[in-house]
């Protein structure tokens, strides 16, 4: 397993190695020994999630004010354009968004630490998106940012308008959406 930091060095990019034959595949998709090794964190899963999204779904940004999340995300089938946003005041990277593929034949995944908000936009026909979390899902403190907000201005590699939900389309600013003194959990 490789776990390279990326722009934002507290998101990192793992890469499994993939043992194949005409049999077809086997990886690990998470150690924790590894990964701790690789990071000096030691998460603690409490949920797996998966969602099914066709073409041109845009989800996100979400983020959760309490209770906030760390994620380990990944695709299964198809391929997404995987967007995290520092909005961690006070991080030198606060306000930064980086954007990776993520795909079912790359097999990377990402660990987005708490802290920042996700999104993601189904560059294939469809997507199944997986992700573990370290806290459980809070609706009442769940937020988001504008998928398209011009502070941000995210170059999403979009093909027509993107399929919202309405609370995506409803999404605030990324000034109203900036943590105050982040502590992780």
């Amino acid at each position: 397993m490789k776990i390279t930091p990326t722009a934002i060095p507290d998101v990192v990019l793992i890469e499994p190695k993939v043992y194949g034959d005409e049999r077809g595949f086997f990886f690990e998709s998470f150690n924790l020994r590894v990964f701790k090794q690789a990071t000096g964190l030691e998460p603690m899963f409490v949920q797996d999630n998966h969602s099914r999204s066709a073409r041109n779904v845009l989800r996100g940004l979400h983020y959760q004010v309490v209770q906030p999340q760390g994620r380990l995300v990944r695709v299964v089938v198809g391929e997404i354009f995987d967007v995290t946003v520092d909005i961690r005041r006070g991080s030198s990277t606060c306000g930064r968004w980086i954007g990776h593929i993520l795909s079912a034949e790359n097999k990377r995944q990402l660990w987005i630490p708490p802290g920042f908000a996700h999104g993601f936009l189904v560059l294939s026909e469809r997507a199944d998106f997986l992700y573990k979390t370290t806290d459980y899902w809070a609706p009442e403190a769940e937020r988001c940012i504008r998928w398209d907000d011009p502070q941000l201005a995210i170059d999403w590699p979009l093909q027509g308008s993107p399929i919202l939900s309405g609370k995506d389309a409803a999404g605030s600013s990324l000034a109203e959406a900036m943590l105050p003194e982040f502590r992780p959990n």
